[in-house]
């Protein structure tokens, strides 16, 4: 559905601690007005004041802006869920990985342009003990990943401070014991890395499944099982292409709901931040949330 620029009043905010959050944002503002649409911009608060922010402009407001990474978008997620308001995105992180599932292009100026043309798409949100998430949930070596990866090395070596860290954080990984419960089945296993994804890229243009959506209604899983951590370096090439459960040992499987146990309890990341323990129940919220994105867009 296509809503005219002109009829919409947006609620803009810039995460200004993003990647490209000092970027000049007064371009886009004006290319966002000129384009007709009617702007209240905000300072993004702090997580906790989100909730206060959109219940003091829910009568004023038809869409709200954000500019920020994904992490951003997460935050923003968290009450967005709760209204019926569409969300505009404006790519300023490390990664970006929400816009690129969306076929949003990488500059400011393609994603205003997605934004003004209002086309309004109806997407999954993934699920983690309560907390709602976008690309990717994750549990083993990424959340070290997510511990070493700093803010400062973020905005200094952008998608190239991912293998960075994760290049000094592999030598440490070891293999743990997982429990699968799906339907009612549970099935055992030894895993460096569990993944749950609902969109498609995550983590700098890695690929969860070839062939995952935002709006097929499923999560797709996979597991790395291998028991040295340098075994990991042949799988990287699958999963820059999102085939990585072909090989023999690694787990895949898609499902609505998968609930994870482990002997002691490990930290589950989601789109970058960590945000609950083990046992850890994901599902899927299907349409949950609206977004302004092309329509039909390969991904690539």
């Amino acid at each position: 559905m296509t809503t005219p620029a002109s009829r919409r009043r947006a609620l803009l905010m810039v995460n200004r601690n993003a990647r490209r959050g000092g970027d000049a944002i007064d371009p886009i503002l004006g290319r966002l007005t000129r384009g007709g649409l009617r702007l209240t911009v905000e300072d993004m608060p702090e997580p906790d004041r989100l909730a206060e922010l959109f219940h003091s402009h829910a009568d004023d407001v038809d869409c709200v802006i954000v500019g920020g990474g994904d992490g951003t978008m997460n935050a923003v997620t968290q009450e967005l869920v709760k209204t019926e308001l569409p969300l505009g995105i404006l790519p300023m992180g490390t990664a970006n990985d929400l816009a690129r599932t969306l076929g949003i292009g990488p500059t400011l100026e393609q994603a205003a342009d997605v934004i003004l043309a209002g086309e309004a798409r109806r997407i999954d949100l993934g699920e983690v003990n309560g907390h709602v998430f976008l690309n990717l949930a994750s549990l083993g070596y990424s959340v070290t990943l997510t511990r070493t990866l700093t803010k400062e090395s973020k905005r200094r070596w952008g998608t190239l401070g991912y293998a960075i860290a994760a290049l000094k954080i592999l030598s440490q990984a070891r293999p743990f014991t997982v429990y699968f419960e799906v339907d009612g089945v549970t099935r055992k296993a030894r895993t460096l890395q569990v993944g749950v994804g609902n969109g498609k890229f995550y983590g700098g243009g890695m690929i969860v499944e070839e062939n995952a959506t935002l709006e097929d209604e499923k999560l797709d899983v996979y597991s790395l099982e291998f028991e040295q951590w340098w075994q990991l370096a042949g799988i990287v090439p699958a999963m820059r292409r999102g085939v990585q459960g072909k090989h023999p040992q690694v787990r895949s499987f898609s499902a609505k709901e998968v609930t994870i146990r482990t002997r002691r309890p490990h930290h589950v990341n989601a789109d970058g931040e960590i945000v609950t323990r083990t046992p850890a129940t994901f599902r899927v919220l299907p349409k949950a949330i609206t977004v302004y994105a092309p329509p039909d867009v390969p991904q690539t």
